[in-house]
Order: structure tokens, then C-alpha cells, then sequence
């Protein structure tokens, strides 16, 4: 199909990643209409895009689909935070359920052409085990059985029985890096938003990631370049937790995985992050992924390296002073008693609000 005169129909659009992103293709020229669809309105401004309310649970998605005249889906509603969904269970429901009754749609469209989804590395999880680097191929090394990343594969599951039984659609499947910028609201930049940055004790993971203006523009590049596949998406090269916490010259304090659970709860509770299962396995063992499918197959650069995608959400975030102590002592008094007090222990990093930092 060429690539004048495009309908894109793009879900999760309430979202603030999937907002952005319809806006920005709607400015494309090659994008004839835009139609977000979600199951609550966006907050914000959604340009030219006109918006359908619907939930993509309920079939009736597939009639806005045929009566809109799409040609092709960006399917970005597969979220990573319970939190803003409702809880896990309405969370597996949006990503699981919400994914079959969308493809189910397609499935009926006959002017369908192209279905882009926005996947993510997840799917490959974070073990001991695992390869230095995960290429498209690989499996995870330890199945998840529950949460965002088991979602993940069942999500990919159905995009691929999808692609077996409409051959004449062209798929292809972004399994995009863990996601930062200034705007980004993820278990991860949640973390790193803490004034007291808790890590697991004896580990420094190594951590691939994506600034989210590459994310939108991989999508849309995804869109016109007409190349199906699973791609692997990341900024190049890699950053150390430890380098990570340093540049945003926040303290840490290592704790062992089960401490760490228990602070897990506290945070929880308190809305202030969710340090998930997943979360918590790549804060262990990191992760990579090969990402020369992406340069050389589907044909995309990332303008932003791991370094430079952190930098940019790290940049408008203060140091942290004596809040963090504070913090610090309701998560040790949340701990069981330790056997040896010296466990939990504040490491300041070297250029911290002790000396004076300003960062403008």
C-alpha cells in the first residue's frame, strides 16, 4: 500500500506517552485522520486528532474501526502501572483482555493494512541466567508467572497468531527499552524520583534505555517505513545503577531483596513508587539487548544514547537533602531487626547537596 492518504487509529490515547504520540503523527503528512481511542478522554491538548470513546474490552471497538475506515492500529494501551489502572487485576484486564478484543477487531477489518504495537524488553525478563545480550529471538531465561512482564508475552502471543491468520497485514512489534524523560511516569522513573534511592545490596545491574521522544519517533517510523518484524529498541550503549544514582546525586542505601520487598510496601502505600516484581528482578540483574535488527532491518537511529535519554530526565531533578533522612528512617524502622545492625547503611554519593551543588 502506499503511503498517502493513511486513517491511523492509535489506542491508549488518555495516556500521556499516547496522547503525544497521535498529536505528533497527526502533523504527519503522509496521515490523512488520526482517531484516538480510549476508554476515558485524554487530559490535555489532542490537536487534530478526533477522539472515540471506547474501551477496548468491549467488541463495539471494532466498529470504529471498519465505519472509520482504518488501514492501520498503533496499539500503545499496554500499561506497566496498576496504580493509575485500578489494581492488577483491572491492569491484566486492559493489557490481556483488551489486546484480544482489539486484534479480534482487526481480524474483522478488512481495509486493514498495517498494525503497529508497542511492546517492551520486559518480555525477556531479568535473571542470572541471562545472555549479555537478548536478540529478537531469545526467550526469557525464567518465564515470569504473573505481572506487567508475563502480560507482555501474552500480549506478543496473540499480536503473532494475529499476523498468522492475516498474512495480508503487516505487523510489526517495538519491544522498546525501559522508557525515560522529563515527562515519563513509570515504575522505573518513579524510583529514581526518590529522595533515598533504595538498592539491592551486591548488585550494580547494567541498564539499556529509551528517551521517549526516540519512542514516538520509532513508532512513527514504524508506520512509514513498512517493515514487519520484532525489533529490539534502546538507546545505545549502557549505565550502572550506581553511575545512575550518582548522576542525580541522590543517597542510596543498599538493602538486602527481602528488606527491599518490605520497602516495597511502604512505598506502595504511601503512592509514592511501585517498586514491582519486575522492577525489582532488572534492579538486580539488569538486562541488555542487541538492537542491530533496529539499525539494520527496520531501518531506525535513536537520537538519544542510554547515557544521554538519562541525563534528560535527570536533568530538572533536584538533589536531595534531609528529607531523604527522614525517609530513610521510616523505611529502617519498617525492616525486621537485623541480625547485624552495619546492613542498612547510607552511602552519600561524592558531588551531593553536601557540597553545596547547584544545579541551576
Amino acid at each position: 500500500m502506499g503511503s498517502a492518504g493513511r486513517v491511523v487509529l492509535v489506542t491508549g490515547v488518555s495516556r500521556d506517552l499516547g496522547r503525544r504520540f497521535a498529536r505528533a503523527i497527526a502533523a504527519d503528512p503522509s496521515v490523512d485522520r488520526v482517531v484516538g481511542v480510549d476508554a476515558v478522554p485524554p487530559r490535555g491538548d489532542i490537536g487534530d486528532v478526533s477522539f472515540v470513546r471506547a474501551d477496548i474490552r468491549n467488541p463495539v471497538i471494532a466498529k470504529v474501526i471498519v465505519k472509520e475506515d482504518v488501514d492501520t492500529v498503533v496499539h500503545m494501551s499496554v500499561i506497566s502501572t496498576p496504580g493509575s489502572a485500578g489494581g492488577r487485576n483491572t491492569m491484566k484486564e486492559l493489557n490481556v483482555i483488551g489486546t484480544m478484543q482489539l486484534l479480534a477487531a482487526c481480524q474483522k477489518a478488512p481495509g486493514l493494512r498495517a498494525l503497529v504495537v508497542k511492546s517492551s524488553t520486559t518480555v525477556y525478563g531479568a535473571s542470572h541466567r541471562d545472555p549479555a545480550m537478548f536478540t529478537e529471538d531469545m526467550e526469557p531465561r525464567r518465564t515470569p508467572r504473573a505481572g506487567y512482564a508475563k502480560d507482555v508475552i501474552e500480549v506478543e502471543g496473540y499480536v503473532r497468531g494475529f499476523a498468522r491468520r492475516r498474512p495480508d497485514v503487516r505487523v510489526t512489534t517495538i519491544r522498546a527499552a525501559n522508557v525515560v524523560g522529563p515527562e515519563v511516569t513509570s515504575p522505573l522513573t518513579s524510583y529514581f524520583r526518590l529522595p533515598v534511592v533504595p538498592t539491592v545490596l551486591g548488585y550494580d545491574p547494567r541498564l539499556q534505555l529509551l528517551h521517549e521522544r526516540d519512542l514516538l519517533d520509532v513508532l512513527r517510523h514504524a508506520i512509514t517505513a513498512e517493515v514487519a518484524g520484532t525489533f529490539n529498541v534502546a538507546g545505545d550503549g549502557m549505565l550502572m545503577l550506581s553511575q545512575a544514582v550518582r548522576r542525580l546525586q541522590r543517597p542510596t542505601v543498599p538493602l538486602p531483596s527481602f528488606a527491599l520487598g518490605r520497602v516495597r510496601s511502604t512505598l506502595r502505600s504511601a503512592r509514592i513508587a511501585d517498586i514491582s516484581p519486575e522492577l525489582l528482578a532488572l534492579l538486580t540483574y539488569g538486562r541488555g539487548v542487541d538492537t542491530s535488527r533496529m539499525r539494520t532491518e527496520l531501518g531506525f537511529e535513536p537520537a538519544f544514547t542510554t547515557a544521554e535519554a538519562f541525563a534528560d530526565f535527570a536533568a530538572p531533578l533536584p538533589p536531595t537533602g534531609g528529607y531523604a533522612d527522614r525517609l530513610l528512617g521510616r523505611m529502617a524502622q519498617s525492616l525486621p531487626e537485623p541480625a547485624a545492625p552495619a546492613a542498612v547503611t547510607l552511602e552519600r554519593p561524592e558531588p551531593s547537596y553536601a557540597r553545596g551543588v547547584d544545579r541551576g
